[in-house]
């Protein structure tokens, strides 16, 4: 979530001091992450369930339809 939301801010850069390393190293890894990103979502640790799919294609479409949006 965080990166998405730093590529759709369109930040012009992002500054950081510790590592993934770093932070692996304190206890803080991120590897199950990346894990399990990459397997399927009915097979993940922490079950994830899509809602509302209809009301997102709905808000998706109104953001689709303005005039003075500005394209991702």
């Amino acid at each position: 979530m965080c990166l998405g939301a730093i590529y759709w801010a369109r930040l012009d850069r992002v500054f950081f001091a510790g590592s993934r390393l770093d932070a692996a190293e304190a206890g803080f890894s991120d590897a199950r992450m990346y894990e399990e990103l990459s397997a399927p979502a009915g097979s993940r640790a922490i079950p994830i369930e899509q809602l509302l799919r209809d009301e997102a294609l709905v808000a998706f479409a109104e953001w689709k339809g303005k005039q003075d949006r500005i394209d991702y």
